[in-house]
């Protein structure tokens, strides 16, 4: 068998500098220990991958500093108007599709605030695009029809680090001043080379030589939950660890409501409903009125006063003694 470190750039296929480059990614490294996986029960299948799984959070751990500082200056700009534009093609295209769509029901975000972009557009959700991965001019004409700006933060996702459509999304976007973060799973990778913010979260080989939607999806997929649920904790979108702007667009998250403005404020039913009949159901603005002690239309001008963070809105209600 051959190995994968020995491919030929030279090689007659037409693909041998892609399979040469391939080769060096450790996201691609073939593990000759798990040849025989395929004759193993079932159990200890699932054990093996078990135990991959467990180093992920590790090295999300160890790039911490990176997330972090990528959050702040991403919260920055969004606090100014900006969006949080993911992009990226295959798995990680469709985990930054995930992570935007979820948005809106959770923080009550409009769906052009946090926008999810995968190569070849929304077929390629479920159908892949041939071809569309490897086009840095398709990101920059997917940009380009977001009209960006320098408020802007584009995030590419690559667990290779080198998909020329995530390239071509943060080249573009640096280029016209947005804030650029680049996301991937091996070290030195180009697409954080190309980023402002370079987020390289190693998680080694797969279990399946080259099938990043593996270790590879689980580490892009708790960065992305980083980058989105903690830039909306700055945003104000959260009080404490409950999720005040919360969309009640079903009865599951009706009841959720009801119970964040009782956990918010130890009000009665009675109290809760009669708060929520008089913010039009906003929780944030249920539980300003019921702990600030105003009414609805003061709780709106209090919270827009205070750009949407419900503790300072609450210093400054004029409670009476």
């Amino acid at each position: 068998m051959t190995s994968t470190t020995d491919a030929d750039p030279t090689a007659p296929d037409g693909y041998g500098e892609l399979r040469a480059q391939l080769a060096t990614l450790t996201t691609e490294a073939f593990r000759p220990e798990l040849a025989e996986i395929d004759q193993l029960a079932t159990i200890e299948i699932a054990r093996i991958m078990n135990g991959e799984d467990q180093s992920v959070p590790a090295a999300v751990g160890a790039r911490l500093p990176e997330i972090a500082a990528a959050i702040d200056g991403t919260a920055e700009r969004m606090a100014r108007g900006g969006r949080l534009i993911y992009a990226g093609a295959g798995t990680a295209g469709r985990l930054g599709v995930l992570d935007a769509s979820e948005c809106p029901p959770t923080f009550n975000t409009d769906p052009s605030e946090v926008i999810g972009l995968i190569a070849g557009g929304p077929t390629a959700m479920v159908k892949a695009v041939e071809g569309a991965e490897d086009s840095k001019e398709l990101a920059a004409a997917d940009l380009d029809a977001l009209d960006l700006t320098a408020d802007d933060t584009v995030v590419g996702i690559s667990a290779s680090g080198r998909t020329p459509y995530a390239i071509g999304a943060v080249e573009h976007a640096r280029g016209k001043g947005a804030l650029t973060i680049g996301l991937s799973c091996n070290a030195d990778s180009a697409l954080g080379a190309a980023a402002e913010h370079g987020i390289e979260v190693v998680v080694g080989p797969e279990l399946l030589t080259g099938s990043t939607r593996l270790k590879a999806g689980t580490a892009q997929k708790l960065v992305l939950n980083m980058l989105s649920t903690i830039t909306m904790i700055r945003l104000g979108k959260t009080y404490g660890n409950l999720m005040v702007d919360v969309r009640a667009s079903n009865e599951k998250l009706r009841a959720r409501s009801r119970r964040i403005v009782s956990l918010a404020t130890g009000a009665s039913d009675e109290e809760i409903e009669s708060a929520l009949a008089a913010t039009d159901g906003e929780v944030k603005n249920a539980i300003l009125t019921i702990l600030g002690q105003v009414d609805g239309p003061t709780a709106a001008s209090l919270l827009t006063a205070a750009d949407g963070h419900l503790r300072a809105a609450l210093a400054a209600a004029p409670r009476t003694t």
